[in-house]
């Protein structure tokens, strides 16, 4: 019946905390007059979510990883949605895309494509070809049933365009506008008169942390905080104690997205150092990028293209070689920590830019053509 308020639902793997693309893409399609579900899931250790206006249901699952994690995942989930009566399904990555698709095969219901980035081609993958082959199976079995996707960069949307023929639209993963006129007393970063360097997202590999605690050793009057989790984080730790380091890295928690501007706006800079393994990576357009610049705290990066163009459209910071040593490494975040006033204006200006109010009028041009049925 037309005006009838139309019901989506948008699966995810993760367990929501640290998501901010999907949260945004959720209330952005909430102001749009959706009705919005959202499944994820609950793990052991996850933290509670801030209150939200739309609905949410994280799953506990009996197996987190490996496998019999995914296949539990999309089993609950094909059966969540078969029953259901939502009018749009959105997968948010491959390993979600097996389940909606399956369900288009048995209703009639629209499905959208949120690719955050080349799945197939993550590190994870490329060195276990049984693997990778399997959810490339999954793929290319899924994708003809997609009748909407997008992802997060030019490179990315060029990449499935080819290979599968079907048009991507780029919705990049922009945050939203914050002034945040004082920092909670528990988020406060002392450091004296020492600089602050950041980084802040997954610690898993690829991610150039390695390089960037080693190449401490030749920077005084700074320390690197690391803000984040993931599955390298031991062996991170074990490398700064076993470099004598600790006094110049502090590795922080994961914090949630409300609470992690309160970190970022204090960096002197902030650094995303993605190495160049296989064409997710080359492809990269990372989140923290913009948050850095949107918190105008100036960004030294590697020379990967998406990420490169940014820095040099917009003037904001550096870029490194993916293969620099560490002790270049160190040398470029000086020059920076030494120059970073000379970045201001040019953050400015992109921080106005470079927003998910401008970047969500894509995200409105895909979403409306569902509310027209």
């Amino acid at each position: 019946m037309k005006g009838e308020v139309k019901k989506i639902h948008l699966a995810v793997t993760n367990d929501l905390v640290s998501d901010n693309r999907v949260h945004k893409i959720a209330a952005s399609l909430l102001a749009m007059g959706f009705e919005v579900h959202l499944t994820g899931r609950k793990l052991r250790n996850s933290p509670e979510l801030p209150k939200r206006f739309y609905n949410i249901k994280r799953m506990k699952l009996l197996f987190n990883k490996g496998p019999l994690f995914y296949a539990e995942y999309n089993l609950r989930l094909f059966f969540r949605l078969v029953f259901s009566d939502y009018d749009v399904m959105v997968a948010n990555d491959l390993d979600t895309l097996g389940a909606c698709a399956a369900v288009k095969q048995f209703r009639k219901i629209h499905l959208v494509y949120d690719s955050h980035e080349l799945f197939t081609e993550v590190p994870e993958l490329i060195n276990r070809p049984k693997v990778q082959r399997f959810w490339s199976r999954i793929e290319r079995w899924a994708m003809p049933k997609v009748d909407m996707a997008y992802t997060v960069c030019q490179s990315i949307a060029k990449f499935y365009q080819k290979k599968y023929g079907i048009h991507f639209r780029v919705v990049r993963n922009l945050p939203v506008p914050h002034q945040v006129a004082h920092t909670p007393e528990a988020f406060h970063i002392d450091n004296g008169e020492k600089k602050v360097i950041l980084y802040q997202g997954a610690l898993n590999v690829g991610r150039g942390l390695e390089k960037a605690i080693s190449a401490m050793k030749w920077i005084d009057n700074a320390k690197l905080y690391i803000a984040g989790a993931g599955d390298i984080e031991e062996e991170l730790k074990q490398l700064t104690q076993e470099k004598n380091l600790s006094e110049k890295v502090e590795f922080l928690r994961r914090f949630p997205v409300e609470e992690l501007r309160y970190i970022t706006q204090q960096a002197d800079l902030g650094i995303s150092l993605e190495e160049d393994r296989g064409l997710n990576y080359r492809y990269a357009l990372p989140n923290k990028i913009f948050d850095y610049i949107q918190s105008e705290v100036p960004v030294l990066c590697s020379d990967l293209p998406e990420m490169q163009q940014v820095i040099t459209n917009y003037k904001v910071g550096g870029i490194i070689s993916h293969s620099s040593t560490e002790e270049e490494l160190a040398k470029a975040m000086k020059e920076i920590l030494v120059n970073g006033g000379h970045y201001r204006p040019a953050l400015k200006q992109a921080a106005k830019e470079l927003t998910w109010q401008n970047e969500s009028k894509e995200l409105e041009k895909i979403y409306s053509l569902f509310l027209l049925h």
